[in-house]
């Protein structure tokens, strides 16, 4: 079975095709965090805006959920 550690984190990612393990490789060094216990996330939020992305699931001025 094929096998791959990243030198920047130390994961160690296996799998039986070698197309599979270079795909998973490939999606890895764009997520890598670098370092084993530093914290990260995939999502980047502004907790300022408070703008729902979805208006069909608004509040009305009460807060009660408006449903369409």
């Amino acid at each position: 079975m094929a096998e791959i550690i990243c030198e920047d984190c130390g994961k160690k990612m296996f799998h039986e095709n070698e197309a599979t393990l270079k795909i998973e490789e490939s999606v890895h060094k764009k997520f890598c965090r670098k370092k084993p216990s530093e914290a990260y996330s995939y999502m980047h939020r502004d907790l300022d805006h408070m703008a729902t992305f979805d208006p069909e699931r608004k509040n009305d001025a009460s807060g009660k959920p408006i449903i369409k």
